[in-house]
């Protein structure tokens, strides 16, 4: 079995550790767009074209599977994706978690994009998952290029910029957008209060990766007589191996030690 995951960076890789958890035996094939990286500030037209590429680069090594493992390319993108490959390959999409997060009552913050934050999209899934609960959408500019360079001092302080525009009464915060489940408990760090009960996490990672699997009738078991689990990486369509940024973080590390990229 092979599940892709696409993404204009690393983002990705937090849904393809959450892959490899649930199916170690999964040939996973990781598939971005570095040449034209960030997404964000794209017109819809042109990231479509940008994710229809890093999608097809992705179809070319026949996966039972695709995840967009992208929130802006699953807004503006995913209809486009989804004419193109389907039915040949299912294509499974990512939504920030508001839904599980208002079930907790709130009050909740939703970290994202600037592009993202207050978009007629996020308000929507506000609208209709989060109805009479206490909502902030926090923009995190710069966030997700620090996290795809591994810039340590840019990762301190776009996170705590965030933080500080994160009412203190918060006890959910919803990371909406790929990347930011990377460094998921340095935020939690920045946002928890002395004294109150945990803060919880709602990324999507988990929930795509369950998806996907289902969609190939693979979630359960193993295969037993499989070969070692391959890895490969597209990088803007070329073969190549995982970006050093990947290797800071535990997911990127547990890909490349299990499967050594192809």
């Amino acid at each position: 079995m092979k599940i892709a995951l696409m993404d204009s960076g690393i983002g990705l890789l937090a849904a393809a550790a959450a892959v490899r958890r649930l199916r170690p035996d999964a040939d996973l094939v990781l598939s971005s767009d570095p040449d034209g990286m960030p997404w964000g500030p794209r017109t819809p037209e042109d990231l479509t074209e940008r994710a229809l590429a890093v999608a097809e680069a992705a179809a070319e090594h026949h996966p039972d599977a695709l995840i967009v493992a992208c929130n802006t390319a699953s807004v503006h993108s995913l209809p486009a994706l989804r004419a193109a490959l389907e039915p040949g390959i299912p294509v499974i999409g990512t939504v920030p978690a508001i839904k599980p997060a208002a079930a907790g009552g709130g009050p909740v913050a939703i970290w994202a994009t600037p592009a993202t934050t207050g978009s007629p999209y996020q308000r929507g899934l506000i609208d209709d998952f989060a109805h009479g609960v206490d909502v902030t959408e926090v923009p995190c500019p710069g966030l997700a290029d620090a996290v795809q360079y591994a810039d340590e001092q840019a990762i301190d302080e776009t996170i705590a910029a965030a933080a500080a525009l994160t009412p203190p009464e918060v006890r959910a915060v919803v990371l909406g957008c790929t990347h930011y489940e990377l460094v998921a408990e340095r935020i939690r760090a920045a946002v928890q209060q002395p004294g109150v009960p945990p803060l919880v996490l709602h990324g999507s990672a988990g929930a795509v990766a369950a998806q996907a699997l289902r969609r190939t009738g693979a979630l359960a078991g193993t295969d037993a007589g499989a070969a070692a689990p391959g890895l490969t990486v597209l990088l803007s369509g070329r073969e190549e191996q995982l970006p050093p940024a990947a290797l800071a973080y535990a997911e990127g590390r547990l890909l490349a030690a299990v499967s050594p990229a192809l």
